[in-house]
C-alpha cells in the first residue's frame, strides 16, 4: 500500500523530522507514503534545507505550506508557544513580524500557497492549560477542581485578550502589506491552537479576519486542536465552524483521542462518527495537510486516508450534499 497516490493532500514533516539527519531522507520517507506535497514545519533547520531545496528545484517534491517560524528559530520567544505577534514590547513584536515575513519569503520561493501562523497567546504565570489537562484526565471536566481552575483561566483570558488580539491584528496587517508590496500570493493562516490560553478561538479568528478584510489572513483550522478545545470547553465546533467555513484557508488533519492529539482519523480512536463533523470542511478547503505524530505507522496512515476518501465519496454522492473538492494541490 506504500505507493497509494494521495494527490490533493499534503503531509507535514512533523511526522518524521526527529528520525532523520538529512532533509532528503525525511522527504523520501514521506514520498514513500504516496504524498507529493509536504508542509515544512517549524523544526526544519537551514541544514535540513540544504538537501530539501534541490528536491524542490527538480520537482521531486512540492511544498504546500511552511509553518512559521521558518526555518527553525531556537529562541523560545519566537517559538510556537509564545506571545509572538502580540508582544507589547515594540522591538520584540517587530522581530516577530520580520520572522513571519521571512517565513513568507521561503514559502514564495518554494511555490507554497500558505504560511501557517501561531498568532500568540494570553500569557499566564505558569502553564495553566497543562494543569487543566491533568485534572481533566484524572477527574474529568465536570470535577469541581477543573471547573474552578477553568473559570480562573477564562476570567483572565477574557480580561486580557483584547489587547493581545489588537496587537496580533496590527502585526498581521503589517505583514500582509509587506507581502502585497512584494507580490507574494500567499495565505497567512492563523491556526487554532492546543492550549486554552492561546489565540485564536473560533470567535477570535472571526474577529481578526473581519478586521482584515481584503488581506491574505484566513483561518487555518487544525481539526485535532479544535476537537481538544471543544472537549475542554473553549468553543463549540458544530455551532461556530459553519460561520467560518468560507474563510478557512487550510486544514491540519488529525484526530484527538481524549486530549491526546495528532492521531490518524478514525483508525486510532476506533470512532467512526465523531470526526465526520469535519468532512464538509475537508471536502471544501483546497489546502489539506496531514499533521500526524511519529507514533502513526504507515499502515494506519493508509487506512485512515482510505476511510476518509470513502466517506468523502459517499458524501459527494448523497442528495443535497456539498461536492467534495479534489483539492487545490497538484502532484
Amino acid at each position: 500500500m506504500s505507493g497509494i497516490d494521495k494527490t490533493g493532500y499534503s503531509f507535514s514533516t512533523c511526522w518524521n523530522i526527529k528520525r532523520h539527519a538529512t532533509g532528503r531522507d525525511m522527504i523520501e520517507e514521506i514520498r514513500s507514503l504516496g504524498f507529493r506535497q509536504v508542509e515544512l514545519n517549524y523544526n526544519v533547520t537551514e541544514e535540513l534545507l540544504t538537501t530539501i531545496e534541490p528536491m524542490i528545484e527538480r520537482g521531486e517534491i512540492g511544498v504546500s505550506s511552511v509553518h512559521n517560524t521558518f526555518p527553525h528559530v531556537a529562541d523560545p520567544d519566537y517559538g510556537t508557544d509564545s506571545v509572538l505577534l502580540g508582544f507589547e514590547d515594540a522591538e520584540r513584536r517587530g522581530r516577530a513580524i520580520e520572522l513571519l515575513v521571512r517565513s513568507a519569503e521561503y514559502a514564495h520561493r518554494y511555490g507554497a500557497k500558505a504560511v501557517v501562523v501561531h498568532p500568540g497567546e494570553v500569557p499566564f504565570p505558569y502553564d495553566i492549560s497543562r494543569k487543566l489537562q491533568e485534572i481533566y484526565r484524572e477527574e474529568g471536566p465536570d470535577a469541581k477542581a477543573y471547573r474552578t481552575l477553568w473559570d480562573e483561566m477564562l476570567e483572565r483570558r477574557q480580561a486580557l485578550a483584547g489587547g493581545y488580539l489588537a496587537r496580533i491584528r496590527d502585526s498581521l496587517e503589517q505583514a500582509s502589506e509587506t507581502l502585497a508590496a512584494r507580490g507574494y500570493d500567499l495565505i497567512l493562516g492563523i491556526e487554532t491552537r492546543s492550549r486554552c490560553n492561546q489565540i485564536p478561538t473560533l470567535a477570535e479568528a472571526r474577529w481578526i479576519i473581519d478586521e482584515l478584510k481584503g488581506s491574505p489572513v484566513k483561518l487555518w483550522f487544525d481539526i485535532g486542536h479544535g476537537m481538544m478545545m471543544e472537549r475542554m470547553g473553549l468553543y463549540d465546533n458544530a455551532a461556530e465552524l459553519p460561520g467560518l467555513i468560507d474563510d478557512i484557508g487550510g486544514l491540519h488533519i488529525h484526530e484527538t483521542i481524549g486530549l491526546s492529539d495528532h492521531w490518524c482519523p478514525y483508525v486510532h480512536s476506533g470512532d467512526d462518527e465523531t470526526f465526520d463533523l469535519f468532512l464538509e470542511a475537508i471536502g471544501r478547503v483546497p489546502l489539506k495537510v496531514y499533521e500526524l505524530k511519529a507514533a502513526c505507522e504507515p499502515e494506519a496512515i493508509h487506512r485512515s486516508h482510505g476511510i476518509l476518501q470513502q466517506k468523502l465519496s459517499a458524501r459527494k454522492g448523497a442528495p443535497g450534499s456539498e461536492p467534495a473538492a479534489d483539492g487545490g494541490i497538484q502532484a
